[in-house]
């Protein structure tokens, strides 16, 4: 169980690493003229840490995760019911990522520097609510 808890712990900690840099790459995408090298730069550095960094240690975050409410029993508590929804929404907010990545790798993008910087804040509130949850067990 306790190497089960440490391969969860990391998961979180590289998946929430890409949450916190992919909309800071967009931040500065934004600004890089269209066909620029510094655009393709971007649009390469934002497809690898989607698909190689993110993605995977979202599902290994899910997977891990369920099989850690199953084996403690902690799956009918309301703190993880809770827990439970908000990693649902913030897999959501990934969702939004790779189509804001898809958009700048179309040149499609139709957002400001400022859109993605207000948006780089999101991953910070579902962190706190996240671990207050898990070590508060409030309810």
């Amino acid at each position: 169980m306790l190497w089960l808890k440490a391969f969860h712990i990391m998961a979180v900690v590289a998946w929430f690493a890409g949450l916190f840099y992919l909309p800071r790459l967009f931040v500065y995408h934004a600004d890089a003229p269209v066909g620029s090298q510094l655009s393709e730069t971007f649009k390469k550095m934002e497809h690898r840490l989607l698909t190689a960094i993110m993605t995977p240690a979202m599902a290994l975050v899910w997977i891990s995760g369920l099989t850690l409410a199953w084996w403690t029993g902690y799956y009918t508590d309301h703190w993880l019911q809770a827990k439970f929804a908000l990693v649902f929404l913030l897999s959501g907010y990934q969702g939004a990522l790779s189509r804001w990545t898809k958009d700048f790798a179309a040149d499609r993008n139709t957002r400001s520097a400022k859109f993605y910087r207000v948006a780089n804040e999101v991953p910070t509130i579902f962190l706190i609510a996240i671990v207050l949850l898990v070590v508060l067990k409030p309810f």
